[in-house]
């Protein structure tokens, strides 16, 4: 694989921000398209280098997961691939998941944090309540892993450890989907493990996920996020629109700016925004999938990110270069 120093310093900019017709300042991104046969079809920086994906690993975690012994109905598997807003329906399907395990609440390990979603953290700090490991928004994977290990008879006081058999396991689902080897283990902000692979190989994974054979797990994992994308995301969240929008895609977000898609077809979509900032991710990913011949609605909805001025829109995040 490439240098990711190298990847991200010299990645081009395919976004420029506008203000009252001003350019105010660009983003530079790292994007690739992959056909079903994982071949890349289309590059945008140096795609090969390895990058943490982030909570968009989070499908392909599942996925190692169910090759591992879990079962979860389809509403609380697109929970465990979420990256979730707090909102009730996700703190009460957490429950549902280490219920099902016959674990309390308290054996999830992930780090206590207000939930996600706005409105939902107003709501959860008017009632009284302080950072909690249930409205962090990587419960639901936590609260699957410990079903896991419970399904496998796997030790859960320790499923965090990159060396327990749940994470070696879900290292090799990683692997297998993106055609690559892991590049670097780190520690993601929920404390879990988390895993490199390089842009490319983040594209493939989707893709493979949502072309996936009736059955498999990779199908299991496809169906649950397209049946109910509020569980994977929430109410306004773009991740939720966007499923929601296109029949047969299957989207993750991820922190640190990153994104990746996968179409009915097989074709998988990355894409890394170098800074990490967040404002950039979605127009960039709507402007591939629209040059790609993805045309739907939701693609303008999603894509349109706008800077306010006196909180009035006075310009926009503008995708550039492709």
């Amino acid at each position: 694989m490439s240098d990711p120093i190298s990847a991200l310093s010299e990645a081009p900019v395919l976004a420029h921000v506008e203000r009252s017709g001003f350019v105010e300042s660009v983003h530079r991104a790292i994007a690739v398209e992959v056909a079903a046969d994982g071949a890349v079809t289309r590059r945008f920086g140096d795609v090969d280098a390895p990058h943490f994906p982030r909570s968009s690993n989070k499908p392909m975690q599942a996925i190692g997961m169910l090759r591992s012994g879990l079962d979860l109905p389809p509403d609380l598997l697109a929970l465990a691939c979420a990256s979730h807003s707090g909102e009730q329906i996700h703190l009460d399907g957490v429950q549902r998941i280490l219920a099902g395990a016959g674990l309390p609440v308290a054996t999830l390990q992930n780090t206590p944090d207000l939930p996600y979603g706005e409105q939902a953290r107003l709501a959860w700090i008017r009632s009284g309540h302080d950072k909690e490991s249930i409205t962090q928004n990587c419960s639901g994977k936590h609260a699957a892993m410990l079903a896991t290990c419970v399904a496998a008879g796997w030790d859960t006081a320790t499923y965090r450890e990159a060396e327990h058999p749940l994470q070696q396991a879900i290292a090799v689902a990683l692997a297998d989907l993106a055609g690559e080897p892991v590049g670097a283990v780190g520690v993601d902000g929920c404390g879990a493990p988390v895993m490199a692979i390089s842009v490319a190989g983040l594209a493939r994974c989707f893709g493979r996920i949502a072309a996936a054979a009736p059955g498999t797990p990779e199908a299991r994992v496809r169906d649950a996020i397209g049946a109910h994308p509020r569980m994977l995301g929430g109410d306004g969240r773009d991740v939720t629109e966007l499923i929601a929008g296109v029949g047969g895609l299957v989207a993750k977000d991820g922190a640190e700016a990153v994104y990746a898609v996968g179409l009915a077809d097989g074709r998988g979509f990355a894409v890394k925004v170098v800074d990490g900032g967040q404002r950039a991710r979605a127009p960039i990913m709507a402007q591939l999938l629209r040059t790609a011949g993805v045309d739907q609605p939701v693609l303008d909805r999603v894509g349109d990110v706008p800077v306010l001025g006196h909180g009035e829109p006075v310009g926009r995040v503008v995708v550039r270069g492709i």
